[in-house]
């Protein structure tokens, strides 16, 4: 029997992995075998952790993940991660049981599996959308403060309109950035109709 690789994420960085730690740790993954992902989604693919994971599984050892959201939010990369895993002779263990794509029960169970946590992923991203549009409704959500004020604004819009200053001099009289000037004669050059 090859080596136990462990992988456990989280989505934010402010979240603790340590339940997760534990979950393998008690199926039987060493410490120095875990690999983690801080802060990133399971729907990002670009996850450096589970590359390392992916990278230290070889022929005969078994990636071990306390739950497959853990691993993937989608079905199709739930399914690419499997199959990949499967080609290079891998087992795959979700919370201590383990994943045999040649059984059919097993890979039903597996894809159904996988349906949930895109669901969950899919509900969590309608609720958030849900709740930025009532905040937004009740003036809650405004974006970004402007790093100028209306008056400062139609002052810079005024002194370019004079032609007397450049855009460096705009720059260095506001305190702000290019980007700022150039946004903010640009909202003046072409308002937008509510």
């Amino acid at each position: 029997m090859g080596e136990l690789i462990g992988y456990a994420r989280c989505s934010t960085v402010l979240q603790d992995l340590t339940a997760q730690r534990e979950i393998l740790a008690s199926l039987g993954v060493s410490e120095e075998r875990i690999y983690l992902d801080r802060g990133l989604t399971g729907t990002n693919r670009a996850r450096p952790g589970l590359d390392q994971a992916l990278a230290a599984v070889r022929s005969g050892d078994t990636l071990v993940v306390p739950k497959l959201d853990r691993l993937a939010r989608s079905v199709p990369d739930a399914r690419d991660i499997g199959d990949t895993l499967v080609q290079r002779g891998v087992r795959l263990s979700l919370g201590g049981s383990i994943y045999d794509p040649a059984d059919p029960m097993s890979k039903m169970f597996f894809n159904m599996l996988a349906v949930f946590a895109e669901f969950e992923a899919d509900l969590l991203k309608m609720r958030t959308r849900e709740g930025m549009a009532v905040a937004r409704a009740k003036g809650k959500l405004k974006g970004k403060k402007p790093k100028l004020t209306a008056r400062q604004q139609s002052e810079l819009i005024r002194m370019r309109g004079s032609g007397e200053y450049s855009i460096a001099d705009l720059m260095e009289m506001f305190s702000v950035g290019r980007a700022t000037v150039y946004r903010v004669l640009d909202r003046a050059a072409h308002p937008r109709t509510a």
